[in-house]
């Protein structure tokens, strides 16, 4: 098993369940208007070919508008915000064994969601024998325990601590100048 997981099929797979949604959004809207089309139905049974249409309005009949359409539409696919999406997705595509190629894998991540994959990201090399290469300016994922790290922007390319790589710098720097804000 291997696979190559770019940004781009994270954000096709959060836009896809968003696709799904508003196709199932349309069709409550088209519920509504069926069940009121029923309630208000002037129907009069003629023939046993009619049972299932007499069924339909007594059903309609019974119920409130948002019931009738709960019983008969599914729910939307998306109860995730996008990072949760995200992280979902990258759970459900990494299985034992595998080689994965990440790029940039904290898109649509927030902080908090970056440090969980970051130990599904170890704890699947660690536990079920996955090994990962990671394009990444996050330096939540280039913190990865016992990661080696090779910093792109030098020529001839060298391994480097997290620590040392100028993107996490900055972090380091921008935090440094304002860390009397952090104390109050």
């Amino acid at each position: 098993e291997s696979r190559i997981i770019t940004s781009d099929d994270v954000f096709d797979y959060i836009l896809n369940i968003r696709t799904v949604n508003e196709g199932i959004d349309e069709k409550r809207e088209e519920m509504f208007e069926e069940y009121l089309s029923l309630k208000h139905s002037k129907f009069q049974l003629r023939s046993l070919d009619d049972y299932e249409q007499l069924r339909q309005v007594v059903e309609a009949r019974r119920k409130t508008q948002s019931r009738f359409v709960r019983q008969e539409m599914p729910g939307n696919v998306r109860e995730y915000s996008n990072g949760e999406n995200a992280f979902r997705y990258f759970t459900n595509q990494i299985e034992e064994n595998g080689l994965y190629l990440l790029d940039e894998p904290e898109n649509s991540l927030s902080p908090a969601r970056q440090l969980e994959l970051v130990q599904f990201i170890e704890d699947s090399a660690r536990f079920f024998g996955c090994q990962f290469i990671i394009s990444t300016h996050s330096p939540f994922l280039l913190a990865l325990k016992e990661a080696r790290i090779y910093d792109l922007d030098t020529q001839p390319v060298v391994s480097k601590k997290w620590t040392e790589l100028e993107n996490v710098r900055t972090y380091y720097a921008f935090f440094q100048k304002y860390q009397e804000e952090f104390r109050n």
